[in-house]
């Protein structure tokens, strides 16, 4: 059982904690070892070790080489933050003792002056967070055991090359300094002494290179850097809990949802090092490819280079197979051709995981002096294209079943399936090439800097960021941004790896790019390109253009459609849309929508053929005046009901009838009142007139909905009759009958649905008596009052259905308009007053409530009545769980989230 300590703040409780943490509930095992086939802990511990620590454990019990560690527990890190930053009482014994079985397994002594161990400290959450939080590795090196080092190792350069990369990574991470000091340093040595690259620095030069680092120390931090191997350890300890809380970390985890009660555990290990010369190496694998999913092994490592090597982009890597290396065009050797044994037991180890944890996996590992290690295993990130590819391979293999499956697809990540990409014919204006680091395409404004990224986003603007890098420090940037392009790096750097989770295309390694921030643009290929300039990405192909390049929407077969058809075949709630136009009611169909769940009627008055007529109807004085207008009108509204019809013909269609108040239809400026009655002849003193009268002060409470259909019956009459006609044609066309729903908006009481409804049932048989054809129809309301909800049981006496209006039904219910919240709704979810923005997933437990209310109270009066939701939360997962467990019968979202929708209510039906 993993128990939440956060709520025991400050030193006062330290008791408390101390005797929680001590065992009186059974938790008194702080840290779990691992190493030499054997471990504590396994993968069930995951929410415990975390993913990381969990699949140490694992990779130990299944055999795989993994240098042995220990991994302190996350809940140790909620204690520490408990504690006020303090550790509770044990764990300095228990990491003694654990400490103390490495040095035995591997025969080094921690501190050991001859003989040293080394070890790397790393995060590792139950939820993979890759580069939001911080690692050190080559911990235990001092100006002794660095000697120790060289000696035993027998190479000199590469202790001191190892020296100095741990006093820059843990001088940033654990000190806090710049990590650009010690950059400048090593460039600047580099540049003085004609060196190109790292590996061209000899013993004698890292060793300069360390004492002007140990200098610089001392420079900006006022102290020597660290002698005391201990210390050492509990500062790269207390520096990775801290991460859990840095503002990397903290804004990677409200973009996926990850809480922070969770914690981090912390994984110490003995290290292996891939910078011991040439038959040494590192690097990051993928099973599969993570951008396609295609069945090959994928990945990159660099020879005599440490992990950060890779992932950072500080030297470019190689592909991992001959394959991968010959189609991008590389030259040098891959792995495959460079050390071909450790290649063989790659591919090994790759099938034994793959099977064991049956998904593809993402690894790390480093190859020291010949022999493989595994450092790292974990569910790979992927894109929507690779996942799905992934997911439906996998049951084609019979490694899952398709259930398995459908639960293996983000429902939101079909979202980057569902956008444009650059169209087959389209002129491209090469400005640049790298690697096709993450799929897709956009067109942006060129910006170089995160912070302005961010905020010309909430402007509105469509930006590509430009990097030489980025870093984790970037991802706010990054996720403003449309696509992200970088000058350096691999398929594996931080950008690619990044971009791919958040579905940005994403072009790395653009070596061609020469990128002068101060001065405001880049250059490439003889050509500046300057801030603010538009350019396309093509993360498929790993090219960047010039200009707005054409784009293309995505045919979705294939995969996706294999995927679709399982989800539909397992999940009970139906998908509707909400669509008016044609254009939107055929992609909503082409999407798998099965009917209209809202069909607003009022963006159809706002066509630019119809608003005259509109208006003529609202300055109407008389009533017959304002039904001579709508005559006008009935023909148009007619049509735009037979295309929606002729669409979606034998499915049902929900219509509401007017819902915005009158004034919204009329002009408000001075100069648009003249404008107006300008172009139509209409009066300009009686527009203002009439504007002026229709003002109200809060007109989402005001005269709207319902309220016009009882005070100006005319307007629904037409309405009425306009759907009537338009089912009837259609049926006598395609000799198939639609389905019309009409919903009447904003009812309270039964006693206004009663009206209106009668009223529309008039006009009903009015018409199909009148050509002798019956068509079957509905009549409902929507329920966004809470009133509608409590009484539910009288207003369901009249309503066939009832649609849950939820984007009002939560201002309502909580009294926030949504169009305001923005001011202020970040500051609620951060404090922790709403989980999530309830306007984007549903409040669950005072919305939800009602919604339960209604649905209970409604179907006792009609056991027959067919309930959904209309609102934008008909396309939140979170929200479709929700509707699934309380019986609804179907959602509606907009048209593009259709497939979203249908994939979350087939999980929703499996976790049920």
């Amino acid at each position: 059982m993993i128990l939440d300590l956060s709520c025991l703040e400050g030193p006062k409780h330290t008791a408390q904690l101390n005797t929680f943490m001590s065992g009186t509930y059974g938790m008194n095992k702080l840290v779990y070892s691992f190493g030499a086939g054997q471990a504590d802990g396994d993968a069930s511990l995951k929410n415990l070790l975390g993913g990381k620590g969990a699949n140490l454990a694992e990779m130990n019990k299944i055999g795989l080489p993994v240098p042995p560690g220990f991994t302190i527990t996350t809940e140790v890190c909620t204690a520490f933050y408990a504690l006020g930053q303090k550790y509770p009482e044990g764990l300095a014994d228990q990491v003694r003792v654990a400490l103390a079985q490495i040095e035995q397994s591997v025969g080094r002594g921690f501190g050991d002056e001859a003989n040293p161990l080394l070890v790397s400290v790393r995060s590792g959450a139950r939820a993979s967070m890759p580069g939001m939080m911080d690692t050190v590795l080559n911990l235990g090196l001092n100006d002794v055991t660095v000697e120790g080092l060289a000696t035993q190792s027998g190479n000199r350069r590469f202790a001191f090359d190892s020296y100095r990369r741990f006093i820059q990574m843990y001088s940033h991470v654990v000190l806090e300094l710049d990590h650009h000091m010690f950059e400048d340093i090593l460039e600047s040595y580099k540049e003085v002494h004609d060196f190109t690259i790292d590996t061209d620095l000899e013993a004698g030069d890292w060793e300069a290179i360390v004492r002007a680092y140990q200098d610089g120390v001392v420079a900006a931090y006022g102290k020597p850097f660290p002698q005391d191997v201990n210390d050492q350890l509990w500062g790269a300890i207390g520096a990775v809990f801290r991460s859990w809380k840095n503002d990397r970390a903290h804004f990677y985890r409200k973009m996926h949802d990850i809480p922070e009660s969770w914690g981090t555990a912390v994984n110490v290990q003995a290290m292996v090092f891939g910078n011991m010369g040439e038959t040494s190496a590192t690097g990051v694998a993928f099973t599969r490819n993570p951008s396609t999913g295609e069945r090959l092994f994928y990945g990159e490592y660099l020879i005599n280079a440490q992990g950060e090597d890779v992932v950072a982009g500080i030297r470019t890597p190689k592909s991992i197979t001959k394959v991968q290396r010959e189609s991008m065009g590389e030259g040098g050797l891959s792995l495959q051709e460079a050390l071909p044994d450790v290649f063989n037991q790659l591919v090994e180890v790759y099938g034994q995981l793959e099977g064991h944890y049956r998904d593809m996996q993402d690894i790390e590992f480093t190859v020291e002096r010949g022999k493989l290690w595994m450092l790292q295993t974990r569910n790979g990130k992927r894109t929507a294209k690779a996942a799905l590819k992934i997911a439906v391979d996998m049951v084609d293999e019979g490694l899952i079943t398709q259930d398995e499956a459908i639960m293996r697809v983000d429902p939101m990540a079909l979202d980057q399936l569902l956008h444009p990409t650059i169209a087959p014919g389209a002129v491209r204006d090469l400005i640049a090439s790298g690697l096709p680091a993450s799929p897709g395409a956009a067109v942006g404004e060129v910006v170089f800097d995160p912070d302005e990224a961010e905020l010309m986003a909430k402007a509105g603007k469509s930006v590509i960021l430009v990097r030489e890098e980025t870093s984790p420090e970037d991802i706010h940037g990054m996720h403003a941004s449309r696509a992200i392009v970088t000058s350096r790096g691999g398929m594996t750097s931080h950008a690619a790896v990044v971009a791919r989770g958040m579905g940005r295309p994403c072009v790395s390694g653009a070596g061609d790019i020469r990128i002068d921030e101060a001065a405001g643009h880049f250059k490439a290929r003889g050509r500046v390109i300057r801030k603010g300039e538009l350019i396309s990405v093509d993360g498929s192909k790993g090219e960047v253009l010039f200009g707005a390049v054409e784009m293309e929407q995505p045919e979705l077969s294939g995969d996706f459609a294999a995927l679709m058809v399982w989800a539909d075949q397992v999940r009970r709630l139906k998908v509707r849309a909400n669509a008016e136009t044609p254009l939107d009611v055929r992609t909503a169909r082409e999407f798998g929508a099965e009917g209209i769940g809202l069909c607003r009627t009022e963006h159809m008055f706002f066509d630019a053929n119809r608003i005259a007529a509109v208006r003529e109807m609202i300055l109407s004085e008389t009533t017959q005046g304002r039904v001579s207008a709508l005559a006008k009108i009935l023909p148009m509204q007619r049509q735009d009901f037979v295309e929606i019809f002729t669409i979606m013909v034998g499915l049902p269609c929900t219509i509401r009838l007017l819902d915005p108040p009158l004034h919204e239809f009329l002009p408000h400026s001075l100069e648009d009142v003249e404008a107006v009655a300008a172009a139509t002849g209409l009066d300009k003193a009686k527009l203002l007139e009439r504007a002026k009268e229709l003002h109200e002060v809060n007109p989402m409470l005001g005269h709207r909905g319902c309220r016009l259909g009882i005070t100006f019956p005319e307007i629904y009459d037409m309405q009425a009759r306009a759907i009537f006609e338009a089912a009837i044609q259609v049926a006598k066309a395609s000799g198939q009958a639609p389905v019309p729903e009409i919903m009447i908006p904003l009812i309270a009481t039964e006693k206004e649905l009663q009206i209106l409804k009668d009223r529309v049932d008039a006009i009903g048989r009015e018409v199909m008596a009148k050509v002798g054809v019956t068509i079957a129809y509905q009549v409902g309301t929507m329920i966004e009052l809470p009133r509608a909800a409590l009484k539910a049981d009288e207003i369901a006496r009249q309503a066939d259905f009832f649609s849950f209006g939820t984007n009002d039904l939560t201002q309502t219910t909580l009294g926030i308009s949504r169009d305001d919240s923005s001011r202020f709704m970040g500051a609620y979810v951060e404090q922790g007053i709403f989980e999530k923005d309830p306007f984007v997933t549903l409040d669950q437990s005072g919305v939800g409530d009602l919604i339960k209310i209604a649905r209970d109270r409604g179907q006792a009066t009609n056991p027959n009545l067919k309930l959904g939701i209309c609102g934008e939360h008909g396309g939140d997962p979170a929200s479709i769980h929700f509707c699934e467990k309380s019986g609804l019968d179907y959602v509606s979202c907009s048209p593009y989230r259709v497939p979203i929708a249908r994939l979350a209510a087939a999980q929703a039906a499996l976790s049920s």
